[in-house]
């Protein structure tokens, strides 16, 4: 069999190819974006693949492919799972036919996210199955399994890789394709349709399944009870490899302890009792809540077992973050006695240089909030952000985001700020592929209670923060098919805002001169900034600094922030390799020391 090396996301998506998956959808979110990229990619036309404008409404597409049989899968992070929550928590009430798996990657740190939310807690909440792989490896067959086992069951399942699994690469084993399944198509029955009185008796139908699921994953091959001893390590996910690789350890190769690796829920209750059988204490390690530490807890309690459970609750091992080889090697050592807590090295590596994200040179964002910010100078202004790239328009010198919640939440967070304090401008932030996932009904709702605020669009034509995926303001799909594009100039007048206005900002005149007009009006108004992420098209010149002028004042640097900006010997220095000839800089000297050559504002 052929071998080849892949990321987890990868792993996970030819898995599910291999398994016969015929339609997948999802919203792009770090880590889990390149699951669906990487069936795209190697899709031969047999698999209908969309991003969908959220996550709600990729689950609900998925889930009526799979009344009709289809094996599908949706893809997201666990911010967009609370956005789905809604037809996820109804759709284990009606079930599916088809197996359906919804890929929800966590994010452990977070490193690219708002929180830190454990998805277990939504399976146990949703009373559905999840499968949690450990290894690259082990997603990809796993996920076949989660496929299999949700066609036994009639109910969707959930998949939970992390960070590491995610975007850490390991050498995959390539199996043949499972047999396929060919859809039996969309039977009428009044069972896909959810009333109360069907809710309720499908409650003892679920509260059944799970009693059957927790006996089944007893005897599940990713559920591994091995070792003996009378102390016990539980563990799982990437932290099972982890703890295997500090095991392999020479100082712990001979010592005696039970290893219990759970890959599932609901947990398998029996093969947890048979590994707390004879143990005296065991140590709990996971990411990133104390899911199985709790589980642990509850059964030593219905079985009257009197075993010592030690993890996060007891302060073994860290309550918030990513666990690593080295913490949980050191949470091992002196669990099994190799050192005494007091011995162990708690020395801390010295600080790395603190190196901020920023956003790039040339990004059109930076152009904007430039232009608000000079325009609004003097005023009472409150800037209402949300989730994308433009986040970085908080830091210092733009200090041009003053909330960010969630995404489409700062249209609607700057309504309750407007209310109490009516007398300062409020402007919210949005981006384009973010308006279309949450924002559209802000704007609504904005419209309808009649509140005074300016609703800033920034349109660059990409969804830029989690890989320059498509959406629907960009005319092409996630298959390469041309498609309507959605103007969302014309969106918004039909949502009957006060004012509309359209501008590049790069040419900061007219965007000044666009704000200070909409702040002298009052009602819903929308300004549309609208230049593409760097990433999509590249300035044609580059900006220069004529040295006999410059004085080194460093007022570009300090107002402007441009990465490809700096001082050196005493004078601004503009970094070819970096600058994308966007222009704004030439207007920031008031020397008239910075010249763009060619292509200022041409983007």
């Amino acid at each position: 069999m052929q071998k080849k090396l892949l990321m987890g996301n990868e792993a996970i998506a030819l898995g599910a190819m291999r398994a016969g998956v015929r339609v997948v959808t999802g919203y792009p979110g770090t880590p889990s974006s390149e699951v669906l990229e990487t069936v795209a990619k190697h899709n031969d036309g047999s698999i209908y693949v969309e991003w969908s404008v959220n996550e709600k409404t990729a689950l609900e597409v998925a889930a009526g492919a799979a009344y009709a049989g289809a094996r599908t899968m949706v893809t997201m992070k666990q911010v967009g799972l609370n956005v789905a929550s809604d037809p996820l928590m109804n759709l284990n009430y009606i079930g599916v036919l088809g197996g359906m798996v919804v890929v929800v990657a966590d994010d452990p740190g977070p490193i690219s996210s708002q929180n830190e939310q454990d998805t277990r807690h939504f399976s146990q909440f949703a009373k559905t199955a999840l499968f949690d792989p450990s290894t690259p490896e082990e997603a990809y067959t796993m996920i076949a399994d989660a496929f299999a086992f949700s066609e036994k069951y009639g109910r969707p399942v959930l998949f939970r890789p992390t960070t590491r699994v995610c975007h850490s690469c390991a050498s995959v084993e390539i199996r043949e394709d499972l047999p396929k399944i060919a859809p039996g198509g969309f039977k009428k029955d009044s069972k896909w349709v959810i009333f109360p009185r069907l809710a309720y008796a499908n409650k003892f139908k679920i509260e059944e399944d799970l009693k059957a699921m927790r006996e089944e994953f007893s005897g599940y091959k990713n559920n591994i009870l091995c070792g003996n001893g009378k102390k016990g390590i539980a563990t799982g996910g990437v932290s099972y490899a982890y703890t295997l690789e500090a095991l392999q350890n020479t100082e712990l190769q001979n010592t005696d302890c039970k290893l219990l690796k759970v890959s599932t829920l609901p947990f398998p209750e029996k093969l947890i009792v048979e590994f707390l059988q004879g143990l005296n204490g065991v140590l709990v390690i996971e990411e990133l809540d104390p899911v199985i530490e709790n589980e642990l807890i509850r059964i030593c309690g219905l079985y009257h077992l009197n075993v010592k459970i030690l993890g996060k609750q007891t302060g073994h091992i860290q309550v918030a973050g990513e666990n690593s080889p080295d913490t949980v090697a050191k949470a091992i050592e002196i669990f099994l006695g190799k050192i005494a807590p007091e011995n162990a090295n708690t020395q801390t590596p010295p600080p790395l240089p603190v190196r901020p994200p920023v956003l790039c040179a040339g990004c059109p964002h930076r152009a904007s909030f430039f232009a608000v910010k000079t325009a609004a100078k003097g005023k009472s202004a409150v800037f209402s952000g949300d989730i994308g790239c433009y986040t970085l328009g908080n830091a210092a010198p733009l200090n041009m985001v003053d909330t960010c919640l969630c995404m489409g939440a700062g249209i609607t967070v700057a309504q309750g700020l407007q209310r109490i304090e009516p007398d300062t401008v409020h402007f919210a932030f949005i981006g384009d592929s973010t308006f279309f996932h949450t924002g559209i009904s802000g704007i609504i709702n904005a419209v309808y209670n009649q509140t005074d605020i300016i609703v800033v669009i920034l349109d660059n034509s990409t969804t830029a923060m989690t890989g320059n995926q498509p959406h629907p303001g960009i005319g092409v799909t996630m298959m390469n098919a041309k498609t309507e594009k959605i103007r969302i100039e014309k969106l918004v007048k039909a949502l009957n805002v006060s004012e509309v206005a359209k501008v590049n900002p790069f040419d900061q005149k007219k965007a000044k001169n666009a704000v200070c007009k909409l702040m002298a009006k009052k009602g819903v108004r929308v300004l549309l900034f609208t230049a593409p992420c760097i990433a999509v098209s590249k300035g044609k010149g580059k900006a220069a600094v004529n040295a006999s002028k410059c004085n080194g004042c460093s007022a570009c640097i300090k107002r402007f922030a441009c990465p490809a900006i700096s001082l050196e010997n005493g004078k601004a220095f503009i970094n070819n390799a970096l600058c994308t000839g966007c222009g704004v800089c030439t207007g920031l000297c008031s020397l008239g020391a910075i010249k763009c050559k060619a292509g200022k504002n041409e983007r």
